[in-house]
């Protein structure tokens, strides 16, 4: 049986003596601030807050509750004490304090008072700092739905234990794509083009990251080969009202359009399938370019040069040496054709062998870099006794630039 204490009357200025003492005591579980004094489409609705572990340090995450989409704003303790009371003395008129040893509900009175009611626990931490779980883009406890539609998460946001590898991935790529939001544009409708989005996972996760978190108008576009698979996916962003979601049937090399593209997606996208993703984004002048290649087999039957026998006389070793090879080849053309390009892990090797994800930027290359990259690519093709890789013979602009 849950017991509530009287009411009691609080100043002005003792809420933030409350949250800060909470936190001092290392009690602090949760807090929610909600019912805005003046009502504003534009604002946010409520402010939550959290513990969180960055570094290793323990912080206050605030996350602010648009209609649309979700901000975040790290703080210390004695900061995140101050920024609550302030919220909730001048823009909220309810708070809810959760702590180890009782909750309190806080309400507003004309005043300027609180009226404040304690009850018994309802939430208890978790786990300590240490312990704590990785916070992700997307957090276990809140269903987000499509992936209560793909069987990720349960109707109440509990991520499947079958499930679990596929929720680590699709966050970490959230993560990855998150790092490149600062270089799309924000003055027009933001085009998006994933292609061989296959079962398209990681298509809604990018829909959902690019909409719901950062509030920006798309236009993407899943493209696959099998015409069944497109159709669930179509079926499911129709059920799901993703607007600016669509899925159609294609190949990739086949793909033509002529429309500017700012960032284009191509996950494990087979052998020189890759190649063909990259040189159509690059004439597209994509802002931004994601690639996770798969099945490199292109260089494993061409590499001749006998000094590298040791790598090459086992099969597997020269499987992986051929893709790596691949890869290197690719993210220097890259830098060739005015793109920094960095080469990210993205997800653990436990998951899958195909972790290397090309991040490339659009920018400049001053013609120092780009000729001394000319150079390492020149090289490398030699070494591996590769005269004319595809990505050569489908983007002229590098054939160009890298003719002897």
């Amino acid at each position: 049986m849950t017991h509530s204490s009287p009411d009691v009357n609080l100043s002005p200025a003792l809420p933030t003596e409350l949250f800060s003492q909470a936190l001092d005591d290392g009690v602090f579980v949760q807090c929610t601030l909600s019912k805005r004094r003046s009502a504003s489409s534009a604002e946010y609705r409520k402010v939550t807050a959290r513990l969180v572990a960055i570094k290793d340090q323990t912080a206050v995450q605030l996350t602010y509750h648009f209609q649309k989409k979700e901000t975040h704003e790290n703080l210390s303790e004695p900061e995140a004490a101050a920024r609550l009371g302030e919220l909730l003395q001048t823009e909220f008129e309810h708070g809810h304090l959760f702590t180890a040893n009782c909750d309190y509900v806080l309400r507003a009175r004309s005043d300027g008072s609180f009226k404040v009611k304690r009850h018994a626990p309802t939430k208890q931490p978790s786990v300590r700092l240490h312990d704590r779980e990785k916070q992700y883009l997307i957090p276990e406890g809140t269903a987000c739905p499509f992936l209560v539609e793909i069987g990720v998460m349960t109707a109440d946001g509990a991520v499947r234990a079958a499930k679990r590898k596929k929720f680590r991935q699709i966050n970490r790529y959230l993560e990855i794509v998150n790092d490149i939001v600062e270089h799309l544009p924000r003055d027009r409708r933001l085009r998006v083009i994933d292609f061989g989005c296959g079962k398209s996972y990681l298509t809604f996760a990018l829909h959902h990251l690019l909409t719901v978190i950062h509030d920006f108008d798309v236009e993407i576009t899943g493209l696959d080969r099998e015409p069944s698979v497109i159709a669930t996916c179509q079926r499911v962003a129709e059920k799901l009202h993703c607007q600016g979601l669509r899925f159609e049937t294609g190949n990739i090399d086949r793909f033509a359009d002529e429309q500017k593209v700012d960032l284009s997606v191509s996950l494990h996208a087979c052998d020189t399938a890759t190649d063909d993703a990259i040189a159509q984004s690059v004439r597209w002048k994509a802002e931004v370019i994601l690639a996770v290649p798969c099945c490199q087999h292109e260089f494993a039957s061409s590499i001749q040069n006998q000094e590298l026998r040791a790598l090459t006389a086992h099969g597997i070793l020269k499987e992986r040496f051929a893709a790596v090879a691949t890869d290197a080849l690719r993210a220097t053309a890259l830098g060739i054709c005015d793109y920094a390009t960095s080469v990210v892990e993205f997800i653990d090797m436990e998951h899958t062998a195909k972790n290397v994800l090309l991040r490339a930027v659009k920018q400049p290359v001053n013609e120092a870099r780009r000729t001394a990259l000319i150079g390492e690519y020149r090289t490398l093709k030699q070494l591996l006794s590769i005269e004319r890789p595809h990505l050569e013979r489908v983007l002229p602009e590098l054939a160009e630039r890298v003719a002897d």
